[in-house]
């Protein structure tokens, strides 16, 4: 293994930094064991990311969330898909909306297809500070993972995914299931229909 990939082992988790992984008992199931961990490690990196945007960039982390967003799409997102890929309310997405637009960072603009809509994107300024924050934004990740060598991030890259997609298969399983329960809204909404002669 090369100097710049070698890793040292990680230092016992001791009863004081262990969090939320402090409910484990021995006898919990491996499955809940694995949840509290990826929970507590998910806290203690956010945690971190959140406490050094705000001391050393001045920027909340609900902002360059939104930006990062917004970075992605250089076309601009509506303020619905925005909610969506943040997963926050609209309020609180018009509220950032709102704050940044003031200080120059992003626009909006009425959608072409539907003039009720408005279409958010970022500023050549936005842009510019993004570029920045992002950069140093990795660095502190990059950092923060530095114990693990890349074979062993790529590996629980992989096995995350595979995680990922299963939790995505069982909500739509989920949603079907409710979907077809007796008293469900859209089942309701189509015997409502038939009664009264609309097509199904």
């Amino acid at each position: 293994m090369s100097a710049s990939h070698r890793t040292t082992a990680a230092p016992p988790i001791d009863h004081d930094t262990l969090g939320l992984e402090g409910r484990v008992v021995s006898n919990d199931h491996q499955a809940l064991k694995l949840w509290l961990r990826l929970l507590s490690c998910t806290t203690q990196v956010e945690t971190t990311v959140r406490k050094r945007l705000r001391v050393e960039s001045a920027i909340t982390l609900a902002r360059f969330d939104f930006m990062a967003q917004l970075h992605r799409h250089p076309e601009g997102l509506t303020m619905s898909v925005l909610s969506r890929y943040l997963m926050v309310t609209g309020g609180n997405v018009t509220g950032l909306a709102d704050e940044l637009e003031k200080e120059k960072l992003v626009t909006r603009a009425p959608e072409p297809h539907d003039r009720r809509l408005s279409r958010v994107s970022l500023t050549r300024k936005g842009r510019r500070l993004f570029d920045t924050l992002a950069a140093t934004h990795e660095s502190w990740v990059v950092a923060m993972f530095a114990g693990m060598a890349p074979a062993e991030m790529r590996q629980m890259y992989d096995l995350l995914g595979k995680l990922r997609a299963q939790l995505a298969h069982q909500d739509a399983e989920a949603a079907v299931h409710a979907a077809a329960a007796p008293g469900s809204p859209s089942r309701t909404t189509t015997r409502l229909g038939r009664r009264s002669g609309a097509p199904s």
